[in-house]
């Protein structure tokens, strides 16, 4: 449920603020010439009509039904492709995969249209059943975006606003350890677009750090795949856990404060990435429902 009310084609299920073709009776009026037979409420004009003994005929306005639109931004630098499926820890394409598969199964129910943008490809709002194009380049497309990536995103996005209406859902896939600047959502919000940050970290490197005693471990460089060895001690490990933890504390913060509802995704198995995702939508339900 989008927290503004969309404006989009006339053929999907969300209840729109304008008037159109659809199922959510919006008002009722006098009849006035030119006005579609089809929308006369016969019942209620023959009840008139028996009050006032004379012909009356009153007609229905409908809300339109609109397409959802969904797009996933997916943000493809060099530490977005950690960490390979054969590892013990999380598989960020893996999740980001998951994640997508989840807004398409959604989109095709909601009779909706999905979308999908990195800083490499822009495939407009279409339906479900020709994005064939999306599934080649989450698995094939290299993870080399740079450090400002999700910002020249958010800017393409701009570019495209003709294809996002107010109330499309805008699902940004990052471990956001670059985030974009605060003025970048604030921009997309004003858009009216419901945008939802889905923080991908591996809950044992990024969201914590583990309790290591005097070790000597390889550390890699996710850009160039560089590893060297570090000895770190406990006080390396506690600093490094502390840090990690204020920082995916203040990012969920920073969420917070800009109204953004956030996801948090450390676990790429299919039924926790649903259980997040159904979790978030349940809290948004809880939130809105009754306010329209």
């Amino acid at each position: 449920m989008p927290r503004w009310r969309p404006v989009g084609s006339p053929f999907g299920r969300l209840r729109a603020a304008r008037r159109g073709i659809g199922t959510s009776v919006a008002t009722t009026r006098p009849y006035q010439t030119g006005d579609d037979p089809g929308t006369i409420d016969w019942k209620t004009s023959a009840h008139l009509s028996s009050v006032r003994d004379e012909p009356e005929f009153i007609v229905r306005e409908h809300f339109a039904d609109e397409a959802p639109r969904v797009i996933l931004v997916y943000d493809r630098r060099p530490s977005m492709a950690l960490y390979p499926p054969h590892l013990p820890w999380l598989s960020k394409p893996s999740a980001v995969q998951q994640v997508w598969q989840a807004l398409v199964a959604t989109a095709v129910r909601e009779l909706g249209l999905a979308g999908y943008l990195d800083l490499g490809v822009w495939i407009a709002p279409r339906s479900p059943a020709a994005l064939s194009l999306v599934a080649e380049r989450l698995t094939d497309a290299p993870f080399d975006e740079p450090e400002d990536g999700l910002g020249r995103a958010f800017a393409r996005l701009a570019r495209s606003r003709r294809w996002l209406p107010p109330g499309t859902f805008v699902f940004v896939c990052s471990d956001f350890l670059a985030p974009p600047p605060p003025q970048w959502w604030l921009r997309a919000l004003s858009y009216r677009w419901d945008v939802v940050p889905v923080v991908i970290q591996d809950p044992r490197w990024e969201q914590s750090f583990p309790a290591l005693d005097s070790l000597v471990v390889p550390l890699a460089d996710a850009r160039t795949g560089r590893a060297r060895k570090v000895r770190l001690s406990r006080k390396d490990a506690d600093e490094r856990r502390r840090a990690n933890e204020l920082r995916l504390a203040a990012l969920l913060a920073d969420f917070r404060s800009l109204g953004l509802d956030s996801i948090l995704i450390g676990d790429a198995a299919p039924a926790a990435v649903l259980a997040a995702l159904t979790g978030w939508a349940e809290a948004r339900l809880a939130r809105l429902r009754g306010e329209w």
